[in-house]
């Protein structure tokens, strides 16, 4: 199928155009480049610089390009900003996706694919969470993916569009080539800033919290390595041929990793020590948030390629080392 792949030069997005290249897909990126990186994409794939939000531009790549089925990954997702600017992030990632959703409807493409997230669920009181596990977001980012959601079923009773929204838990890794991974500006997740601390990046990497009823008494999350995600929005495609199906799968390994255990997996891969600075809880940090990811296993015979921390951390070392500079590194060498 023509695909158009929102948010495509991104870091999970850019993920999922090589793995639908993969599967025989024709992928077609928007990106507006505020966090993606024109490297991330192949000079293959099409290629417009531009928003979401913009109706007429978005309409005429769905009628240039003759796309068939839209993915979007691009959301505003930092929590804290969301907080301190709550009005930025809804006009990205609700109003502009509206737009988005507009112009599909006017040029009658009614399949989406929807990168949404386990911020919907808040801090649940019961583990592992499941798709019917009550969703109540603790902020603003996690509130526009959920607003998204209902407005996705709403659309998809009023005018048939057929939609999936995957809740991803922590998204993790790089290709295993090596060629593209994760290089965020601010960098907030745990595995790169680990490397980046091994390797004298960063002075250190602080543990926020060393008291949870945990084993080691670090937070635990669930780290899925960002090809499995790619894989299981490629593999709904099929059941969005209904008009009007509307489907919610939870995306994670379902066995989560302290802070201490990426820690110590960092540490076997590189060879190298992190130095470590222990430091009070933050505010609003679960003890534990880890997926049961069993019905996107069962109804999408979604398997993981890197069900093992270790594996995903492997992947994003090989990335690190080839990419110092992360996409800064590519620019330089072309």
């Amino acid at each position: 199928m023509n695909v158009l792949v929102v948010g495509g030069a991104g870091y999970i997005g850019s993920h999922c155009v090589r793995q639908l290249q993969a599967a025989g897909h024709r992928p077609v990126v928007l990106d507006n480049l505020i966090f993606g990186h024109r490297q991330a994409v192949s000079s293959e794939v099409p290629f417009y610089e531009c928003d979401l939000g913009d109706k007429h531009a978005v309409g005429q790549i769905l009628r240039d390009e003759q796309i068939e089925l839209v993915m979007h990954f691009a959301a505003f997702a930092f929590v804290g900003e969301s907080v301190e600017e709550p009005l930025k992030y809804y006009e990205n990632n609700v109003v502009a996706t509206l737009r988005l959703l507009e112009s599909m409807l006017e040029h009658g493409v009614k399949r989406f694919v929807f990168s949404s997230t386990c911020a919907t669920f808040g801090e649940p009181d019961i583990l592992p969470i499941v798709e019917t596990t009550p969703q109540a977001p603790i902020n603003p980012y996690g509130q526009t993916k959920l607003d998204v959601e209902n407005i996705l079923k709403s659309f998809a009773h009023a005018y048939g569009l057929s939609f999936a929204a995957f809740r991803y838990f922590n998204a993790a890794g790089a290709a295993e080539d090596g060629s593209i991974g994760e290089d965020h500006s601010p960098e907030t997740h745990l595995i790169p800033l680990v490397i980046d601390a091994a390797t004298g990046r960063r002075e250190n990497i602080k543990i926020f919290g060393t008291d949870y009823p945990t084993p080691d008494g670090t937070c635990l999350r669930d780290y899925v390595h960002v090809d499995d995600l790619s894989r299981a929005h490629i593999a709904v495609f099929d059941q969005l041929k209904q008009p009007g199906a509307s489907y919610f799968y939870n995306l994670g390994t379902g066995r989560p990793s302290s802070v201490r255990e990426i820690i110590d997996a960092v540490e076997s891969v590189t060879g190298l020590k992190v130095p470590v600075v222990e430091d009070a809880r933050r505010a609003g940090d679960p003890a534990a948030l880890y997926a049961d990811s069993s019905k996107a296993q069962q109804e999408l015979g979604w398997e993981m390629k890197y069900p093992d921390v270790k594996a995903i951390v492997e992947t994003a070392w090989r990335w690190h080392q080839a990419n110092p500079d992360g996409y800064l590194t590519q620019a330089a060498e072309s």
